[in-house]
This record gives structure tokens, sequence and C-alpha cells, in this order.
């Protein structure tokens, strides 16, 4: 004589074995996906508004420089990218004023000393359409015509640099830190019909 307890006994444990198929299947990597998603169009949302305000830059323009290729069930990767170099003075809310051009890179506004945006003398400026409102500095040398030589400023801030670092990065790590595992429990708890949470 003796006492067994097989699987197919028990009804909860066969709710778990259940949901330890339902975990085991490709609809887990969809659930890792709908978790890895969610969590990813979170911390983009906190990454473009510390990103504004670290850079400067309109947020229109951070929409527009930081792509995002969402994952899949296959590569459950989330990624956020950018590209380019330094930006020219003139996204920086750049205003000419007699010491110099004033714009705010960084989000801290100051006076970029002897630029200027546009040509003739004060107080008689005209803006110069080929100019585009870009920021120029004169180098101190002259044309073949004697005309001075001048070049555009840039600002210092570089997008795909400022992302990985301050407040955009610690935005960015804590939301996932925070939201991700958080989804992926709701998603298996869903999945598994409450069996596991």
């Amino acid at each position: 004589m003796s006492l067994q307890i097989r699987w197919q006994d028990v009804e909860s444990l066969q709710r778990f074995d259940n949901a330890l198929k339902a975990l085991g299947s490709k609809k887990m990597r969809q659930a890792a996906n709908r978790a890895v998603n969610r969590a990813g169009d979170m911390a983009r949302t906190q990454v473009r508004q510390k990103l504004t305000r670290q850079t400067g830059l309109k947020r229109p323009t951070i929409v527009k420089a930081v792509k995002v290729s969402r994952s899949s069930p296959q590569t459950l990767v989330y990624r956020m990218s950018a590209h380019g170099g330094d930006i020219s003075l003139r996204y920086f809310g750049a205003r000419e004023t007699r010491a110099g051009v004033s714009a705010a890179p960084f989000g801290n506004r100051k006076i970029f000393a002897s630029t200027f945006i546009k040509a003739g003398w004060w107080p008689n400026r005209v803006a110069k359409p080929n100019w585009n409102g870009q920021v120029f500095l004169r180098t101190g040398t002259k044309t073949e015509t004697g005309m001075d030589r001048f070049e555009k400023q840039k600002s210092g801030v570089i997008i795909p640099n400022e992302m990985v670092q301050g407040e955009t990065r610690d935005a960015f790590r804590s939301t996932v830190a925070r939201v991700l595992p958080q989804r992926l429990d709701h998603e298996i708890n869903r999945l598994t019909k409450g069996v596991v949470s």
C-alpha cells in the first residue's frame, strides 16, 4: 500500500503546470516584448524631456534627432540613437546684440562676444538671406579682395554625447529600472491568468 500524489491529481498544480507551459512558449517572448516596449516608450519620454533641458534645444529638434528602434519578440531590444556633430549656435534662440550674439546652448543664455548674425553698421544692421540666421565670428584674416573672413560658430552641444550623460542618462536608467520589472510582472500575471505574479 502506498500514497501517491500525481501532478494531474491536484488542480492548483495543474494550473501551475499550465502557467509554466505558457511561460515557456513564444507567448512569453511576446509578453516580454510588450514589457520592453512599454518601458522603452516611457524612458523615451523622459529622455526627450531631459535632453531638451540639458541641451537647450527645442523639443521638436530633439524628437527629430533621437531615433527609436522598438523591440520585437525576436530581439527584445529597444534602442534610442542619435547622430550628428557640434550644433550651430543659430538653433539656440540666437539674437544679435551690440556686444555679440546672445544664445542659450546647454540651456544657459550668454553673450558670445564679437559674434554677429547681420551685416552692416549699427544701428542699420541688415539680414543677409543667404546667411540663414547663422552666427559668425571674424577670423582676423582677409580675402584676396580685402574683405574680412568669418566662420560659423558652433555651440559645443553634440546630441549623441549628451544622450549618454547627466540628467538624460540618469532619467533613462531610473525609468527602465523602475518600469521594466513592473511591466514584466504585469505581463507574466496576465499570461498565466494570475497563477504567477
